[in-house]
């Protein structure tokens, strides 16, 4: 395996691991994962990863490319889904005080570092993993 298709198979396993990983403390009473904020979305992270780790090994390129693509949007999507989720949830009461109070008490956790590094990791090696072309030398007769 060359240096880039490593990087690629960390940059997934990165994110399979990160999907375990705490994301949200609501109330500073627990911690949530990817699974406890969506599970069928965390199911799908974890097959784009497996499906990456897969083509990493095998060296297929254009696949592990594409799985880095969809880990990096699919990993985006869930951080954005989950700012407007935190930012809306209490947006029924109507005091704006009580509302602010109760949405800082929802935290965001150290998880979402790892869950970005394994897709952008992942993604740098696949982009400078395209192998080179092969180039016969020229013969001296």
């Amino acid at each position: 395996m060359r240096l880039s298709s490593i990087s690629s198979f960390v940059g997934f396993v990165l994110l399979f691991a990160g999907t375990y990983c705490p994301l949200l403390r609501p109330f500073h009473l627990f911690n949530w994962n990817v699974y406890q904020l969506n599970q069928p979305y965390g199911i799908v992270l974890v097959l784009v990863a497996v499906i990456g780790v897969i083509s990493s090994f095998l060296n297929q390129y254009k696949i592990t490319r594409a799985c880095a693509w969809a880990s990096v949007i699919l990993v985006a999507v869930l951080f954005i889904a989950a700012i407007v989720k935190v930012e809306t949830t209490f947006s029924f009461i109507p005091f704006r005080k009580f509302d602010s109070l109760l949405t800082r008490q929802i935290k965001f956790k150290w998880g979402w570092f790892v869950l970005f590094a394994g897709p952008v990791l992942a993604l740098a090696g696949a982009i400078n993993g395209k192998p080179k072309g092969f180039v016969k030398s020229a013969e001296t007769v």
